[in-house]
């Protein structure tokens, strides 16, 4: 099966550079280009894909919003999108995993690297490097620990009851960045075990995908930077 793919940077030399990359794999394909967020969502409504390679920074609607636009389109539910930045751990990293972003990738990334990001959240992962996991935690410290003390109740701590004490242990491990092979091993489960749990988890807690698990991690104070 093709994985259909959006880019989407305001700069037009950046898109050519990935469109030749994305193509040259036999497994994927570009589907269309856009300047700007809002041209983005036009193309994903029209055209479809995969994978939305989602550049922060754009003129007129920016990356974060046209994210949000997706993810909250009930018809794009299968749409996952990757942010593109200059840093690895950008400043608006936290708010676009709020927003549904599947992950994030710096654009000085090796090809390979790119290639693999997208078969990643095609495949419905999140994509999140060892370090930018501790970017995000680092995001987490400077915006206050844990919850944010009854801001939103969209994150009460008390969305976790729905969850198993085992549950809470994968969760645990999730926001720590490991893969299912690693949390596995460290709980001597199953790898097919601890993929059960993850998708119970975000079926009980309507996250998208384990990016958002990461972040619900942290917004309910289940685990807090530092500890």
């Amino acid at each position: 099966m093709t994985i259909k793919v959006l880019l989407a940077d305001d700069q037009a030399l950046l898109r050519s550079a990935f469109r030749v990359l994305v193509d040259s794999d036999p497994d994927m394909e570009v589907v269309g280009e856009a300047s700007d967020g809002a041209e983005a969502v036009e193309i994903v409504r029209a055209k479809g894909a995969d994978v939305v390679l989602m550049d922060i920074r754009m003129p007129g609607t920016d990356g974060l919003t046209a994210t949000r636009m997706i993810s909250e389109d009930p018809e794009l539910t299968g749409v996952r999108v990757v942010m593109l930045t200059t840093f690895e751990v950008d400043e608006y990293v936290v708010d676009s995993l709020r927003a549904g972003a599947s992950g994030f990738l710096g654009k000085g990334a090796e090809p390979e690297e790119l290639l693999s990001a997208i078969r990643i959240a095609a495949a419905g992962e999140a994509l999140l490097s060892p370090a930018a996991t501790k970017g995000l935690i680092a995001r987490f410290l400077a915006q206050g620990d844990g919850a944010r003390d009854g801001e939103d109740p969209a994150y009460d701590a008390s969305r976790l009851d729905a969850l198993t004490v085992r549950e809470r242990e994968v969760l645990v491990q999730v926001a720590g960045g490991l893969s299912n092979d690693e949390i596995a091993a460290r709980l001597e489960v199953s790898p097919l075990t601890v993929k059960t749990h993850v998708n119970r988890a975000m079926a009980k807690l309507g996250a998208r995908d384990r990016a958002q698990l990461v972040v619900i991690s942290y917004e309910t104070g289940l685990v807090r930077p530092g500890a």
